[in-house]
């Protein structure tokens, strides 16, 4: 997963990659594979993938699976069902 600055890198190359006159589409994204290798160590990973590797897209863990919440808003754990407990307005 990328932090929002690894993000900004990556999708940079990406959209570079849109222009690229490379005559493969192999080539054309060869650099933002070698930079997710590079950024994370994952060997392999399809450069459309990369795109959806960004951990502001997804929530905190649930409270009792430990699995990402599929958006930050979610109600709810899509993997068991568990409900999401509001922030305690104390807290703030």
């Amino acid at each position: 997963m990328l932090d929002e600055v690894e993000f900004e890198e990556v999708s940079n190359l990406y959209r570079a990659a849109f222009r690229s006159t490379e005559p493969t589409m192999e080539a054309r994204f060869a650099s933002v594979s070698q930079a997710y290798e590079r950024l994370t160590g994952y060997v392999g990973c399809h450069p459309n993938a990369v795109m959806h590797h960004r951990i502001a897209q997804y929530g905190p863990p649930c409270t009792a699976c430990g699995k990402p919440l599929r958006t930050p808003e979610a109600r709810y754990c899509a993997a068991c069902g568990n409900v999401r407990q509001p922030p305690d307005a104390s807290s703030r």
